[in-house]
Order: C-alpha cells, then sequence, then structure tokens
C-alpha cells in the first residue's frame, strides 16, 4: 500500500510540474492606427524611430497618426517616424506559486513517505500541505521580482504592410581574427 502511494503522489507531482502550457505571444498591430486597441495613456513602451533611437517612456497621448511618450518631458513620434514600439506586460504569479507548491509540498510528501510506517502516513499529507503552502508564497515571492516579457507591439511595415527585411554585412579585424558578419532581421 506504501508504495501505490508513493507512486500515485510522484505521478501528480509529474503530472503538476508538467502542466506549464507555453505562452503564447500577441501579434503585433499591423498599422499604426490601430495601436489603440493594445495600448492606452500610461502604459510604459520602447519606441524605436527611423534612426534607430529607442526611447522609454509612458504614453500620454496615443492617435492614429502620432505617439506621444512621457520621456523625462514630452516628445512626439509621428507615425511615419515609428519603426518599433515595444511593452513589458507583466508575468502572473501563478506560475511561481504552483512551482513553490510543487517544490516545497511535493518534495515533502514524497520525503516523508519514504520514511515513516503505513500508520503515520496522515503526518505527511499536513506536512506536505504546511510546506507547499510556504513553497507557493515563497515561489510567487520569487516570481514578482522577475520583469515580465518584452513584446512588440507593432512594427513598421513595407508600403503593402508586410514586414520589411533588412540584410547586414559587416567587415570584422581584430588582432587575432578577420571575417564578415551578417545579421539578417525581419
Amino acid at each position: 500500500m506504501k508504495l501505490q502511494s508513493t507512486a500515485l503522489v510522484l505521478l501528480a507531482a509529474i503530472a503538476i510540474l508538467a502542466a506549464c502550457a507555453p505562452a503564447t505571444a500577441q501579434e503585433p498591430v499591423r498599422s499604426f492606427d490601430q495601436l489603440d486597441t493594445r495600448l492606452k495613456p500610461g502604459d510604459t513602451v520602447w519606441v524605436t524611430d527611423a534612426q534607430g533611437r529607442e526611447v522609454k517612456g509612458k504614453i500620454q497621448a496615443l492617435g492614429a497618426d502620432a505617439l506621444t511618450l512621457d520621456s523625462g518631458g514630452p516628445r512626439t513620434f509621428s507615425a511615419t517616424d515609428v519603426r518599433l514600439v515595444v511593452e513589458r506586460r507583466p508575468d502572473s504569479l501563478a506560475n511561481g506559486a504552483l512551482i513553490g507548491f510543487g517544490v516545497g509540498g511535493v518534495a515533502t510528501g514524497l520525503s516523508c513517505l519514504a520514511s515513516v510506517e503505513d500508520r503515520d502516513q496522515g503526518w505527511c499529507l499536513l506536512a506536505a500541505i504546511v510546506y507547499g503552502g510556504s513553497g507557493a508564497g515563497l515561489g510567487a515571492c520569487i516570481d514578482a521580482l522577475i520583469p515580465g516579457k518584452k513584446l512588440v507591439a507593432y512594427r513598421a511595415g513595407g508600403a503593402d504592410g508586410t514586414p520589411k527585411a533588412r540584410l547586414s554585412i559587416a567587415p570584422v579585424v581584430t588582432p587575432h581574427a578577420k571575417g564578415v558578419a551578417l545579421s539578417f532581421a525581419f
């Protein structure tokens, strides 16, 4: 009986840890005038202009033909001057709490079941719940310290709305190596 319950707890732990689904990123909007469907005033964004300069700021105003950021002072970008707008979405604390619960609760439960007699297994459940809760709290705290991922909200396209592809070739000359660096971006 002890072996069956240990196997059951182990399978439950594997199922919990394997249940993490991959996050799917939202596609960038295709035209500048659709940006207000994705962003709102007060959001923090990074804007890359036509010269390749990146400016971080909070959106003050967002229109069909311009974007105004507060980046130490108001700065307005026309739609034709914006090449890229990137936003940072906050990360859910649920995955950190689940991982913490799995590490704290499942590990404690398995080690307790492996070390006690059949008549004392009730304490293992209590220990797993207590340490699982502590692990969930600690996991959520650690996850709160990790910033969310940056996502592309808008990328300027070509005349027909398709993204532009770029090929860059640059010489690499150092005292120890000579060569060519290739970069392809789309």
